[in-house]
């Protein structure tokens, strides 16, 4: 039980202020204010450190940096790898993994364990690495550390226990995929090739086992040297010796030709009778000159030949255009009998694959879909139809499609939000995708029980806004709002002499501000300007009528003055009629001026309140409060004028320009339509009292964020101070209020907090400031019960909806503040505020400071919210040296304190934001959504809500070869690898060459084994059904060749007996 000292109105002795204006120090950390408390105030604190723990959860978006593609055609699951190391696997809808090499070194080659559940990745650093994907979190079974070889090439063969390993030297390694040990046996680079040869062949670029003989491996080397290798004979069966590079080979499933793609842009047909030379060499791309010659072409990086029943075979290629198509787009080309088709991509082609029907190489092969990753952006191409359409992307990957600028997340929105946005989106989405279900379709995902509505709003640089579903660890696109279409669009020579100061993303955004209930949405644009959007389910031909246009820098303005022509802004506000499609529709624009060619300061804090009607922002030369209901101007001051003789460093107000004098105390009101001033202005006079009391709080040493000092003179401290957090809430402006009344908390960059009544204040009304280390970030408020009191909102309608006579005409409005009872607004309410370096709790509105809390000395705090967890709250802070914490409240006892991730990118520092049930995001990459949770419940319940990357399915059966096809066509079953590459036969390899090491996923998949008996009794039943049925196949097999076998004996009997009594003339 945890109690609470507060004092009543009136009774309060404040503490001493010394006479430069800084207030004494304040209590200690951790410990209650020593204020006299006439009555306590118990509040029960229910999180315990217990309830915490960090741990990672789903990652969006698109692979950043890919570098290798891989597929399981019987799973259905696909396998990205990454440039640092990192490995996404892809199932259906749901069904999303993102494993981490602790290496950090890229991904060279991903090879599957085809329905198995396991994965092979080569690593750059020259690792194999074994991860087991039959657990919902895959981890790393094996390794295998090459130590004087580099690795260049991976193979594995369908249904084999041993993987190929080719290296920059040119040897061919054989490694066991059970045990990951090398085995003895070693195809060396100088065996493959003639003794005659002078020169390296270069590093191996291919293996492929041969699909007409196991036993028969073709080894491509780099140069253009190709060797088919007899494993049980141990040498090779012919040589290739081509001109060209090679960068890929294909086989026809016949085993009979294969065909090599090169770096002239070539493609070469090779059939086995004849290696002498290819039958047939073609550059799809390159034309004929008049000379005779072809002209030159890029290279052919990849080629794959598969083969149909029903149709010609397609040859697809990524490569091979013509050098003098200057600006082309990367290509890949689909061959399909005579007919090439040519998709153009938008991104450099980093792979594909060909998907196709079956996993066994030597039958046809039926293709049905192409799977391309590009550098940002991943395609699936549908070869099924003659017009190759491509299909709808099941994931996220275009969270990139401009660059992402700052995030917001709602958790437990209201439950209808999300079908009505979605409603709204799919509307304008667009079309011509394929029709077929979306081919990588593995795993299994069920939406978990604990599921709540979440939304993540992201802003992007070419001023497009993204509202995302995020509920139960998925994301998918909800509805698309474009920011630009507001303003007109520039046309050249408008910008002047300022062009050069305009930023290469006008209309990028910076803030976000959303009220889920309202649906009102508010953005903060790098050019400026404020813009609030309304919900409504109907279009509308309207005009944004107004747009108010600002000049903060200069703080006052002559009431009956115009703009002039060296203040203007950059970007135009339509002031025309314009459609506005249904969703969300602008109403207001707010823009600062530019003055005598000078940008204004960018926009540093917003808050909007739908119950009030009132808009505010503030930047580093003041402070804007707008009536977005009546289009006027409620305030407009520079910070130091907000203090007035309260200001605790008794700074001097800045005489204005000459050509901005005004009366002493007013402040014009310029709301203008079409960019023009109005002459028709309301005037409101604010006059601050000469003499103001002033809570002492905190000690002025160590009182500015970061690099700030005391000894700052007050100019200089002027021009530093910015307004960075705002907030309206029911409150309390001073210490004489017996009722909570709208009020504007204001938190400035040198850690000061101003309470502003939303009322006009009278001369005897004292102003209220209050002072923390650093700058302000965070304000909330907890009743006396230490529940959080949420902002009051209007509940909303649908302003453009048809006159419906039951829709009510009247704002409704929903208020959380203690005032809702005669009993309760006696007892006030406490006020949490945050700042860069510390938090303190104070009593409202006795200003009473009842807990601080030094978060940091030696770095800042970044972001910081106050949420609800575990049916509490608690105040959530990220640090830029990468600490996530959390501090109860109302007492701000540390709860948690993690190093977690060190702030190597400034993106992290934009995009970090904390939401209710424990969760949180950043962005980890330009093209990634990292999202993790803080709270214990969830880390238990993430294995439930994950989805299975690995479900028992049988395996294909291959197709019946027919017993006179497989008695003369050659048995390829007989080749037994174990009996080539074990130990008893081929010995061991040299200790020197490779190191195995242990992965911790044995010990993980060892603990699970044994608290799990019944998934191992499960995974045994499904052995035994796979091995009952696998000699259930070789009974049926050995039948059929017994029937054979005894229809053959019998013709041969009836032959026999025919020709018995014939002489050999009557033959």
């Amino acid at each position: 039980m945890k109690k609470f000292r507060k004092v009543l109105d009136g009774l309060t002795t404040s503490s001493p202020v010394n006479p430069c204006g800084s207030p004494a120090c304040g209590s200690a950390a951790g410990t209650p204010s020593t204020a006299p408390t006439p009555r306590e105030l118990e509040i029960q604190e229910t999180l315990m450190s217990e309830h915490f723990q960090i741990c990672k959860t789903v990652r969006h978006g698109f692979p950043y940096q890919p570098t290798a593609l891989a597929f399981d055609p019987v799973q259905k699951i696909l396998a990205i790898g990454t440039r640092s190391g990192g490995v996404r696997l892809l199932g259906r809808p749901g069904v999303d993994c993102h494993c981490q090499h602790e290496s950090g070194a890229a991904v060279l080659q991903l090879q599957f364990l085809i329905n198995e559940g396991a994965l092979v990745t080569a690593c750059a650093d020259d690792t194999l690495h074994l991860w087991n994907l039959r657990q919902r979190r895959p981890a790393i079974l094996h390794s295998l550390k090459f130590n004087r070889e580099r690795i260049t090439f991976c193979h594995l063969p369908f249904q084999s226990k041993w993987l190929y390993v080719g290296t920059e030297r040119g040897n061919t390694h054989i490694v066991n995929i059970e045990s990951f040990i090398l085995s003895g046996y070693v195809i060396m680079w100088n065996k493959a090739i003639e003794l005659s040869t002078k020169t390296h062949p270069g590093p191996v670029v291919h293996l492929s086992d041969s699909p007409k003989d196991e036993g028969k491996l073709l080894i491509g080397f780099e140069s253009g040297t190709i060797v088919m290798w007899d494993l049980r004979a141990k040498r090779s069966d012919f040589r290739i010796y081509y001109d060209e590079a090679i960068h890929s080979v294909s086989w026809h499933h016949e085993g009979r030709q294969f065909m090599c793609s090169h770096s002239d842009g070539s493609l070469s047909m090779w059939n086995l009778r004849n290696t002498a030379k290819p039958f047939q060499v073609t550059f799809p791309h390159g034309k004929t000159q008049r000379d005779g010659r072809k002209e030159s072409c890029k290279p052919i990086l990849k080629v794959e030949y598969k083969t149909s029943r029903n149709s010609e075979a397609f040859v697809v290629f990524s490569g091979g255009l013509s050098y003098d198509k200057a600006g082309r787009r990367p290509t890949l080309t689909i061959m399909h009998g005579k007919a090439i088709t040519v998709l153009e991509m938008d991104y450099p082609i980093v792979d594909f694959l060909v998907l196709c029907e079956t996993p066994y190489l030597n039958e046809v092969q039926e293709p049905y879909a192409v799977v391309v990753l590009l550098e940002k952006d991943f395609v699936v191409v549908d070869l099924t139809q003659s017009n190759f359409p491509i299909f709808e992307n099941a994931y996220p990957m275009d969270i990139h499609e401009s660059p992402v600028t700052c995030t917001a997340y709602f958790a437990d929105c209201p439950p209808d939000i999300i079908p009505v946005v979605y409603s709204i989106g799919a509307k304008h989405k667009k079309t011509g995708y394929s029709h077929k279900e979306w081919p990588v379709s593995g795993g299994t995902w069920t939406v978990g029980s604990q599921t709540y509505p979440e939304i993540i709003i992201t802003g992007h640089a070419d001023g497009s806004i993204k509202f995302w579903d995020a509920t139960a660890i998925t994301l998918q696109m909800l509805y698309k709002l474009k920011t630009s279409k507001v303003f007109e669009k520039p046309k050249s020579g408008d910008m002047g002499r300022s062009a050069e100061l305009v930023e290469e993303d006008p209309y990028a955004i910076q803030m976000i501000s959303w009220c889920p209930q309202s649906r009102i949405f508010c953005v903060v644009g790098i050019s400026a300007h404020v813009i609030m959007y309304r919900f409504s389910k109907h279009d509308a031909n309207t005009s944004i009528t107004v747009s108010v246009l600002l000049n903060i820098r200069s703080i006052k303005c002559n009431i009956d003055s115009t703009c002039t022509e060296s203040e203007y802004s950059h970007h135009r506000v339509k002031d025309r009629m314009i459609r506005m499609p249904p969703g969300y529709q602008a109403e207001l624009v707010v823009q600062l001026l530019w003055v005598d060619g000078e940008p204004p300061q960018q926009i540093t804090s917003l808050d909007l309140n739908s119950a009030y009607g009132l808009l505010a922002l503030g930047n580093c030369n003041g402070l804007v409060v707008v009536d977005y209901l009546q289009k006027t101007i409620l305030l407009c001051m520079s910070t130091l004028e907000l203090y007035g003789s309260a200001d605790p460093f008794q700074r001097l107000t800045r005489s204005p320009r000459k050509n901005r004098q005004s009366t002493s105390g007013t402040h014009a009101l310029c709301v203008s339509e079409s960019h023009k001033c109005s002459n028709t202005v309301c005037k409101i006079n604010f006059s601050w009292p000469a003499s103001t009391n002033m809570l002492s709080i905190s000690s002025r040493e160590n009182s500015f964020s970061r690099s700030r000092s005391s000894s700052v003179s007050s100019i200089d401290r002027e021009t530093k101070e910015a307004v960075t957090t705002l907030q309206f809430v029911e409150s309390y402006g001073c210490k004489s209020d017996t009722l909570p009344t709208p009020c504007l908390w204001v938190g400035t960059s040198l850690g000061l907090v101003l309470i502003i009544p939303m009322s006009i204040p009278t001369d005897e009304q004292e102003r209220t400031v209050l002072m923390l280390k650093g700058s302000v970030l965070r304000f909330a408020f907890l009743d006396c019960g230490g529940a959080l009191i949420n902002s009051p909102y209007e509940v909303w309608r649908d302003q453009h909806a048809p006159d419906d006579p039951d829709r009510p005409r009247k704002r409704k409005l929903v208020n959380f503040s203690s005032s809702s009872s005669q009993e309760a607004s006696g007892d006030g309410h406490l006020a949490v505020v945050c700042s860069e370096r510390q938090a303190k709790v104070f009593f409202m509105p006795s200003q009473a400071c009842l807990y601080v809390h030094n978060i940091t000395e030696s770095s800042f705090v970044l972001r910081a919210d106050v949420v609800s967890v575990c049916n509490s709250v608690c105040l959530a802070c990220f640090c830029a040296n990468g600490h996530i914490m959390t501090l109860s409240l109302p007492s701000l006892r540390p709860l948690l304190d993690v190093s977690y991730l060190p702030l190597t990118d400034m993106r992290i520092a934009r995009t970090f934001c904390f939401t209710n049930g424990g969760q949180a995001l950043y962005l980890c990459s330009p093209t990634e959504i990292q999202r993790i949770t803080y709270s214990q419940e969830i880390c238990d319940n993430l294995q439930e809500m994950l989805g299975e990357l690995f479900t028992p399915i049988e395996t294909p059966e291959a197709q019946n070869r027919g017993f006179l096809k497989g008695f003369f066509g050659g048995n390829a079953q007989t080749f037994d690898r174990e009996e080539l590459f074990g130990e008893a036969a081929a010995g061991k390899a040299s200790r020197s060459l490779a190191q195995h090491i242990p992965g911790q996923g044995r010990m993980e998949g060892m603990k699970a084994a044994a608290g799990g008996v019944v998934g191992e009794l499960a995974r045994a039943r499904i052995a035994l059904d796979e091995r009952g049925q696998r000699l259930g196949e070789l009974e049926e097999r050995t039948a059929l060749m017994m029937t054979s076998a005894e229809s053959f004996s019998k013709h041969a009997h009836e032959l026999m007996l025919k020709c018995k009594d014939k002489k050999w003339y009557q033959f």
